[in-house]
C-alpha cells in the first residue's frame, strides 16, 4: 500500500512539475529497491513490507536532520533548506507522529503494563513500544522518557 503511495506521488509531482517532490520520491523509491535487493537472500521475493518502508523513511528523516544540523554550523541555509523541504515531502508518507505528551503517556503505560522496575527492563518496554506504535512514535524521544521513568 504504501510502495504504491509512493509511485502515486511520483506520477502526481511529474505531471505537476514539482522538482523537489519527484527528487526526493525518486531517493526512497531508490533507497527502498536496494532494500528489496537485500531482503531477497532472506526469502523475502514480493519486497520488503509497510512496517519496514516506515522505518527506511524514518531513517531518511533522521539522516536529514543531522544533515541539517551540520550545514546550520557551516552557515549553509540554502542546504538546510533543502533537506527541510525532503522531510516534508518524505513526512507525507508516515502517519501523523505522536505528539510528546502522547508519547510520554504511551510509554507510561508500557511500563505500568509490562510491571517494568529498573534500566534492566529498558530493552523490553522499547519492544513492546516499537511493536505497537511502529512508525507514529519518535524512538529516540521515548527511549529517553523510558530511561528517566526507570530511573536512568
Amino acid at each position: 500500500m504504501l510502495r504504491q503511495q509512493l509511485n502515486d506521488a511520483l506520477k502526481g509531482a511529474m505531471l505537476s512539475k514539482e522538482t523537489r517532490t519527484v527528487a526526493t520520491v525518486r531517493l526512497i523509491l531508490a533507497a527502498l529497491k536496494d532494500r528489496d535487493i537485500a531482503a531477497r537472500p532472506r526469502g523475502v521475493a514480493d519486497g520488503i513490507g509497510d512496517d519496514e518502508i516506515l522505518q527506511l523513511l524514518q531513517s531518511m528523516i533522521k539522516q536529514r536532520r543531522e544533515s541539517i544540523a551540520l550545514y546550520e554550523q557551516g552557515g549553509r541555509q540554502d542546504l538546510a533548506g533543502q533537506e527541510r523541504e525532503e522531510i516534508a515531502v518524505i513526512e507525507r508518507f508516515l502517519p501523523r507522529q505522536m505528539s510528546e505528551g502522547e508519547t510520554a503517556e504511551a510509554v507510561a503505560a508500557v511500563i505500568a503494563e509490562l510491571g517494568a522496575g529498573g534500566l534492566k527492563d529498558m530493552g523490553r518496554v522499547m519492544a513492546a513500544l516499537k511493536e505497537r506504535f511502529a512508525g507514529c512514535m519518535d524512538f529516540t524521544k521515548a527511549s529517553a522518557q523510558a530511561k528517566a521513568a526507570l530511573g536512568g
